[in-house]
């Protein structure tokens, strides 16, 4: 160890209990950084497609899905986009 190292404030385990928790900080690139002006953004737009991915799949698993359900993002309300409906020629 270099000499210039000083040591003798230093405290064990000062970040141990922060740690042992766990973290969520998230590294976005440059170019998805840019797109957001706030972590409120980033949150808001993370609730949105999670409440997308949820009612996706509540209708493959035959849930009913209600046109008048609100979604709830930072005091904003957003409503559910309409559904996709596929053409029978694709059904094959």
């Amino acid at each position: 160890m270099l000499a210039e190292y000083d040591f003798s404030n230093a405290v064990r385990g000062k970040y141990y209990e922060s740690y042992k928790q766990g973290t969520n900080v998230v590294l976005l690139d440059a170019d998805v950084a840019e797109v957001f002006p706030s972590a409120a953004a980033v949150n808001d737009a993370l609730r949105l497609l999670v409440a997308l991915a949820e009612a996706k799949a509540s209708r493959r698993e035959g849930g009913v899905r209600r046109q008048s359900k609100k979604l709830r993002t930072s005091g904003r309300t957003v409503s559910n986009p309409p559904a996709k409906t596929r053409s029978s020629a694709v059904r094959g």
